[in-house]
C-alpha cells in the first residue's frame, strides 16, 4: 500500500465524529484515511488543505456540466427566491414544461408520444418503472437484465442488478432477474469481430425462445414470463463497457418478437455523457420506457424520472396514486433541469462532447501503446474506459489500479510547476477498469493535464 497523506488535527476530529455517529451503510471509503472536502469548481475540488484535485468521475456522472456551474447555480438560487417548495399533488410550470420538453424530444427521436413521471432519484425511479412494466404486463414479476448491469440498490433496484453482494442479506423483491451475457468484447471469444460477437449474443438469448422447454416461453400461447428487459446501453458501474452497434437493433427485433419491454437505463450516461441525450440513440431503436437521474440537475437537487410510451403510462392504465414520493418533481429540481435544457439546445452540445471525447480518448490510445498494463480503452463521448491489466496485457490487476487510485489521492503529482491530486473512479467486471467520466464543459487543456497525471500514475504503477 503507499504511504497516503496524514489528515490533519482537524480531520481527525472530524473522522472521529464520523466512526461514532454515522452510518457506514451508505459509504465506502476507497482510500484511509478518506478526504474530506471544503470546495469545487469546475473540474476540480479541493480538500481542507486546499489541495486541488482533478476530478476525472464527476460523482460518478452527476455533474456532467461541472462543479457549481454559475449558470444553473442561478437557476437554483432564483427558483429559492420565487417558489422553492410545493407538495407534489399541486402542480408548478417547472414540472410542466420540462416534462413537455422530455416527451417532445422523445416524440421527435423515436416518434412516440409519452409521458414523464418525477421522483427523487435514480434506484427510485427505477422502482417507479418496474411499476410501470409490471402493470402493463398483467403482474409479470420476473426482468431480463445483463451481467455486469447496475440498476441500483433499493430493494427492487438490486434484484436486477447483477452483483449479488447488494442483495445477500436482504432477500428478493419478486424474484432475482435472468442476467444476460453482454457483448464485452474486449473479454469475450477469440476470432470474432466486435460485431459479429454482439450478434452472437443475441442469438445466444434468442435461443430461450427455441422451445417452451428454455422456461421463458409458451409457443402455444405465444406468452413469454418475463415483463421487460433492463438495458444500460453502455454498461456503467461494469466498466463503461460499449457494445457493438448492430447489438441493440438485433436485440429489440428478438425482444418486440416475444412481446418483451425495452427499459433503457440512462442514469449514469444520460444528458449528453455520450454526445446524445440519451445513449441509446446511437443504436437505432426504439425504447418503451427511459429512466433518467443524476445529472438532470447537476447534482444540485436530487431529481429523476421516467419517460415511458403513452399505452403504458396513461391515466387509464397509469391512474393517480399508482406511485408517490412527498419530493418528486420538486420546483427547485425542475428549474436547474429545464435550465440545462435550454443551455444545451444553445450550441450543438452533442458535436463539442463527441470532439472532446475523440480527443481524450487518442491520449488514452497513446499512452495504451506506451504501457503494456493498458489491456483495453474504448469510448463513446465522454464516457471513457481503461482497462488495467498484467503484464500479458489481459489479466484483469486490480491491485495496481487501487494503487494507481491511492497515488491519485495524494496530491503530490507535479505538472507545470502546479502540484494535483488525480480523483478516479473504479469499476469493470473486475473491479480494474479506469471509468472517466469528467466535465462534459473539461476543457483541451485539462484533458491533456489529465493525461499527464495518468501517465505519472502509470510511470509510479510500473516502476514500484
Amino acid at each position: 500500500m503507499s504511504d497516503i497523506r496524514i489528515a490533519t488535527a482537524e480531520d481527525r476530529i472530524l473522522l472521529d465524529k464520523e466512526a461514532k455517529y454515522c452510518s457506514y451503510g451508505d459509504t465506502v471509503h476507497y482510500i484511509e484515511p478518506p478526504r474530506i472536502f471544503s470546495r469545487c469548481e469546475g473540474s476540480y475540488v479541493w480538500d481542507t488543505e486546499d489541495q486541488a484535485y482533478l476530478d476525472l468521475q464527476m460523482w460518478y456522472s452527476a455533474v456532467n456540466f461541472g462543479y457549481a456551474n454559475p449558470r444553473l447555480n442561478n437557476a437554483l438560487k432564483q427558483q429559492i427566491d420565487t417558489l422553492p417548495q410545493i407538495a407534489s399533488q399541486y402542480l408548478h410550470k417547472g414540472k410542466i414544461e420540462l416534462s413537455e420538453m422530455i416527451a417532445v424530444d422523445a416524440k421527435n427521436k423515436f416518434g412516440l408520444d409519452g409521458r414523464v413521471h418525477f421522483n427523487v432519484g435514480g434506484s427510485q425511479s427505477i422502482e417507479d418503472s418496474l411499476k410501470v412494466v409490471r402493470n402493463a404486463s398483467n403482474g409479470k414479476s420476473l426482468m431480463f437484465a445483463f451481467e455486469g448491469g447496475y440498476h441500483g440498490r433499493t430493494l427492487g433496484a438490486s434484484s436486477i442488478t447483477s452483483s449479488f453482494r447488494y442483495r445477500r442479506r436482504y432477500g428478493h423483491f419478486g424474484e432475482r432477474a435472468n442476467f444476460i451475457p453482454f457483448p464485452y468484447h474486449f473479454r469475450g471469444p477469440k476470432g470474432m469481430t466486435k460485431e459479429e460477437y454482439g450478434s452472437h449474443c443475441v442469438q445466444q438469448f434468442a435461443r430461450l425462445f427455441d422451445t417452451e422447454y428454455n422456461g421463458v416461453w409458451d409457443p402455444k400461447t405465444n406468452q413469454c414470463e418475463y415483463a421487460a428487459f433492463y438495458v444500460e446501453p453502455i454498461q456503467g458501474t461494469g466498466g463503461y463497457v460499449i457494445p457493438p452497434m448492430n447489438f441493440y437493433r438485433e436485440l429489440k427485433h428478438v425482444l418486440d418478437q416475444h412481446g418483451i419491454l425495452m427499459v433503457s437505463d440512462e442514469i449514469q450516461m444520460g444528458f449528453y455523457r455520450t454526445g446524445k441525450l440519451w445513449s441509446i440513440e446511437h443504436f437505432d431503436v426504439q425504447p418503451d420506457v427511459i429512466v433518467f437521474g443524476k445529472a438532470l440537475t447537476n447534482g444540485l437537487n436530487p431529481l429523476g424520472g421516467i419517460w415511458a410510451r403513452e399505452e403504458l403510462i396513461n391515466p387509464k392504465v397509469f391512474p393517480p396514486g399508482s406511485t408517490h414520493s412527498t419530493f418528486a418533481s420538486n420546483p427547485l429540481g425542475t428549474a436547474v433541469g429545464l435550465e440545462m435544457f435550454k443551455m444545451t439546445n444553445e450550441v450543438d452540445y452533442g458535436a463539442m462532447v463527441m470532439a472532446k471525447g475523440k480527443y481524450f480518448l487518442e491520449g488514452l490510445q497513446d499512452l495504451q501503446k506506451r504501457f503494456p498494463i493498458i489491456g483495453d480503452v474504448d469510448g463513446l463521448g465522454l464516457a471513457l474506459r481503461c482497462e488495467i491489466c498484467g503484464p500479458d496485457g489481459f489479466t484483469p490487476d486490480k491491485a495496481t489500479l487501487d494503487y494507481m487510485v491511492e497515488e491519485g489521492m495524494k496530491g503530490d503529482m507535479v505538472v507545470d510547476g502546479q502540484k494535483l491530486g488525480l480523483i478516479l473512479d473504479v469499476g469493470g467486471y473486475y473491479k480494474n477498469v479506469i471509468t472517466l467520466a469528467p466535465s462534459l464543459e473539461i476543457s483541451y487543456p485539462e484533458i491533456d493535464l489529465g493525461l499527464k497525471l495518468l501517465e505519472q500514475l502509470l510511470v509510479r504503477a510500473t516502476t514500484r
